[in-house]
């Protein structure tokens, strides 16, 4: 049953369509390399629209596997295919792993606290989780490699990409950690603050406290968590080939969003810490960024 007459799922038509705009999406990120604005997380602002951190965060990143899934289960009967190749639900399965883990289990069971995030991030990044999930869902649902043939000696290649896939997808976990082990220290140093000095109902609750993590690659750069994500889906695309447009594009437009999240983020870690605190520490890519 379709959602959206020939769109969700698409047809190979309008798919094909889709995944040749979605390249254009940079474009629209040019805009972040002279707006600090990104209501979400740190830089989330006092809004009477805002909605709860972790709320949000699990609306807005589930999407993309749901929309992936729902079109590996529904494409290949209206294509004749009876059954996909096992390399297409092995890069199904990565993809809905690393956003089971980042959509549901983070922020709904790991975090100690999350910010409010303001509506136009969570609905842009919906919009992002749909378009996405549906580029790549349309792919391997048999738009793309469709056949064991297809995937011919290309064993190598899964194997090399796998494990830079899992490289990438242990770094970003290990990371998220390390930020979380911050808020962690605050609520434990917070809730014997409040037993000592006797306040009912604060044990509870989380304060905002940001420091600059050390261990790591935060040694060298401030947003490691985001590179370790770009490795991972380099993975993604070396398993699919180079020809896998769809992943092409989401390592493209991860990209494109995100080096200026973290730029701004490195001027906000600056303003409020000091150039001294964070020393030759880059944004985003060692040595680089």
């Amino acid at each position: 049953m379709a959602l959206v007459a020939s769109w969700l799922p698409p047809t190979r038509e309008h798919w094909e369509l889709i995944t040749y705009l979605w390249q254009f999406f940079p474009l629209f990120t040019v805009v972040q390399w002279f707006n600090d604005f990104y209501p979400q997380g740190k830089t989330s602002i006092p809004s009477r629209f805002n909605i709860p951190g972790k709320i949000a965060w699990a609306v807005m990143e589930t999407p993309g596997f749901v929309c992936l899934l729902y079109c590996m289960f529904t494409i290949p009967a209206t294509q004749g295919i009876e059954k996909l190749p096992a390399a297409n639900w092995l890069m199904a399965a990565l993809f809905s792993i690393h956003y089971i883990y980042r959509a549901i289990i983070s922020p709904l069971f790991l975090n100690p606290s999350m910010s409010p995030i303001h509506p136009f991030i969570l609905i842009s990044a919906l919009s992002f989780q749909v378009i996405n999930g549906t580029c790549i869902g349309g792919h391997l649902a048999g738009y793309g490699a469709s056949t064991q043939e297809d995937w011919a000696g290309a064993m190598i290649r899964i194997q090399v990409g796998l494990l830079i896939f899992l490289a990438g997808f242990i770094g970003n976990m290990w990371h998220d950690d390390e930020l979380r082990e911050i808020r962690r220290v605050a609520a434990r140093k917070q809730k014997q603050k409040a037993k000592v000095q006797g306040e009912k109902g604060k044990e509870g609750k989380v304060d905002k406290v940001y420091e600059v993590p050390e261990n790591g690659l935060f040694r060298l750069i401030l947003y490691p968590h985001f590179f370790c994500e770009w490795i991972e889906w380099c993975g993604f695309w070396v398993i699919g080939g180079w020809g896998c447009v769809p992943a092409r594009n989401f390592v493209i437009n991860e990209m494109t969003t995100m080096i200026p999240r973290a730029l701004s983020g490195k001027r906000w870690y600056i303003q409020r810490f000091g150039k001294e605190k964070i020393g030759s520490r880059r944004a985003v890519i060692p040595g680089l960024i």
